[in-house]
C-alpha cells in the first residue's frame, strides 16, 4: 500500500508540475518575437511616411494642367512610390512570417500540454478506480498505525479535485488550441494576400517605368510632340466615359455614369471608387456563372431558373429572407414571383438582389442608411445608384474606407464569404477584386482624371 501511495503522490505532483511549467513554456521566446515585431513596425512606419510624401506629390501633379513636364514628374513620383510599396510589402511579409512562427510555437506548446493532460487524467482515473475497488476497510487494514492511514487519507483526498481540475484544464487547452489554429489560418491568409500585393506592386512599377519610356520615346522630350499625344488621350477619355459598365441583374450603364455614382458614394463613405467598381464588376462576372432564379414558393423558398425553368431548392431562406423580400416588393410595387434574384450555389441559399447582391434581410438592415446617404425615399436594390451606395456603406463597415490594399482585400473577402473570409473562397474573391480595381484605376479612372 505504501508503494501505491508513492505512485499516487507522483501522479499528483506531475499534474501540479504540468500547470506550473505550462505558463513558463508559453513565454519562451516571446520577448525576442515581440522585439522583432517592434523593429519591423518601426521600419514600416518610416516607409509609410515616405509613401505618404509621394502620394501628396502625385495628387498635386494630377491637379496641374497636362504637359510633358507634368506627366514625367507624375510618372517619376509613381515609380518612387511603387519602389517603396515593394519595400513595404517585403517588410509586412517578414512581419507575417514572425506571426506565423509564433502561432506555430504556441500550437506546439498547447498540443504537448493537451497530450500530457490526457495522460495525467487517464492515470488519475485508473488510480481512482483502484481506490474504489479496494474499499475503505481494506485500505485501513493495510496500515499498522492509524497515523499512517491518516497520512494516506490526506493524500487521497485531493484525487477527485485533481480529476476535475485536469478536466477543466483540458477543456481550456482544447479551446485555446482551436483558437490558435484559427489564428494561424488567418495569419497564413494574410501572408498569401501580402505576397499577392507584392506581385501587384512589382507590376505597378514595371507599368510606370514602361509608360515613362514610351512617353519619352514618342515625344523625344519635346512639348510640341506631347500635344499630338494629348489629343489622342482626350479621344480615349471620351471612349472610356461612353463605354458600358456591366451590372448584375440590371441593364449596363455608361462608365462615366458609374464612376459618377462611385464618386458620390466615396464622399459619403470614404470607399475608393475603383474598389467599389471592382466589387460590382466581380459580382457581375459571378452572375454570368450562377444565373438568375425566381422564387415560386414563399413557404419553402424554392424556385426555378429564370431562363430555364429548372427547379431550384432553397432559392431564398424562408425564415430569414422571404418576409423582408415580400415587404420590399410591396413598397416598391413589383411582383415578387417575377423579380430575379441569385440562384443558390452548392452550399447555402441564393436570393441576393441587384448589382450589390444584398440578401433581403441585409438590405432591410441597411435600408435607412442607404436612404440617408443617397436621398432616395425608398431605396431600390435594382437601381444602380442605390446599389452603389448600398455596397459602399457595407464595404465601409467592413473596413474598406481605410483605403489600404490590406483593408480592401479583407473587406472584399468578407463581402463575399462573411466570417469565413480568411478561407480560400474569400481570399480568391478578394484577390480577383483587387485585380479588377487596379485595371479600373489605371486604365479607366486615371485617364479620365488626367485628360
Amino acid at each position: 500500500m505504501l508503494n501505491f501511495l508513492k505512485i499516487l503522490s507522483s501522479v499528483l505532483f506531475a499534474v501540479s508540475f504540468l500547470y506550473f511549467t505550462g505558463g513558463v513554456l508559453a513565454q519562451s521566446g516571446a520577448e525576442a518575437v515581440n522585439q522583432r515585431k517592434e523593429e519591423l513596425q518601426k521600419e514600416l512606419d518610416n516607409i509609410e511616411a515616405q509613401i505618404n510624401g509621394y502620394e501628396l506629390v502625385i495628387k498635386q501633379k494630377q491637379n496641374e494642367s497636362a504637359s510633358l513636364e507634368r506627366d514625367i514628374a507624375l510618372l517619376n513620383a509613381k515609380i518612387s512610390k511603387a519602389k517603396l510599396e515593394i519595400q513595404k510589402r517585403e517588410v509586412e511579409i517578414a512581419k507575417a512570417k514572425t506571426g506565423i512562427s509564433q502561432k506555430n510555437g504556441q500550437i506546439t506548446i498547447l498540443t504537448d500540454k493537451s497530450e500530457k493532460q490526457k495522460d495525467s487524467l487517464a492515470e488519475l482515473l485508473r488510480k481512482s478506480s483502484e481506490l474504489d475497488s479496494t474499499g475503505l476497510a481494506e485500505i485501513i487494514l493495510g496500515y499498522g498505525k492509524m497515523s499512517d492511514f491518516l497520512v494516506v487519507a490526506e493524500t487521497l483526498e485531493p484525487v477527485q479535485d485533481k480529476i476535475q481540475e485536469v478536466l477543466d484544464g483540458a477543456r481550456k487547452t482544447k479551446n485555446q488550441l482551436e483558437k490558435e489554429k484559427e489564428g494561424l489560418q488567418i495569419k497564413q491568409a494574410e501572408q498569401t494576400r501580402l505576397k499577392n500585393a507584392l506581385e501587384q506592386e512589382r507590376k505597378n512599377l514595371a507599368a510606370s517605368e514602361a509608360e515613362k519610356k514610351k512617353l519619352l520615346t514618342l515625344t523625344k522630350g519635346l512639348e510640341k510632340n506631347y500635344k499630338i499625344i494629348l489629343a489622342s488621350k482626350h479621344l480615349e477619355a471620351a471612349k472610356i466615359r461612353s463605354a458600358l459598365f456591366a451590372l448584375r441583374d440590371t441593364a449596363a450603364i455608361p462608365f462615366g455614369e458609374a464612376y459618377g455614382y462611385a464618386l458620390e458614394a466615396q464622399k459619403k463613405t470614404g470607399v475608393r471608387p475603383a474598389f467599389l467598381l471592382a466589387i460590382l464588376t466581380q459580382e457581375s462576372n459571378l452572375g454570368e456563372n450562377t444565373g438568375q432564379c425566381l422564387v415560386t414558393n414563399f413557404q419553402t423558398g424554392d424556385g426555378v431558373g429564370k431562363n430555364t425553368g429548372t427547379f431550384f431548392k432553397g432559392v431564398m431562406k424562408p425564415s430569414r429572407d422571404i418576409q423582408p423580400f415580400l415587404d420590399i416588393a410591396g413598397r416598391l410595387g413589383f411582383d415578387p414571383k417575377t423579380r430575379p434574384v441569385s440562384c443558390p450555389q452548392s452550399v447555402g441559399y441564393g436570393g441576393a438582389m441587384g448589382p450589390s447582391q444584398f440578401i433581403p434581410s441585409t438590405w432591410k438592415v441597411y435600408e435607412s442608411k442607404i436612404a440617408a446617404a443617397s436621398g432616395a425615399a425608398i431605396p431600390n436594390p435594382w437601381i444602380p445608384r442605390d446599389a452603389f451606395f448600398a455596397s459602399a456603406i457595407y464595404l465601409a463597415d467592413l473596413g474598406a474606407d481605410e483605403g489600404t490594399y490590406a483593408a480592401e482585400h479583407e473587406a472584399a473577402a468578407r463581402y463575399y464569404a462573411g466570417g469565413n473570409w480568411y478561407k480560400s473562397s474569400g481570399q480568391n474573391y478578394g484577390s480577383s477584386v483587387m485585380k479588377h480595381a487596379r485595371n479600373i484605376q489605371e486604365n479607366m479612372i486615371d485617364p479620365l482624371n488626367l485628360y
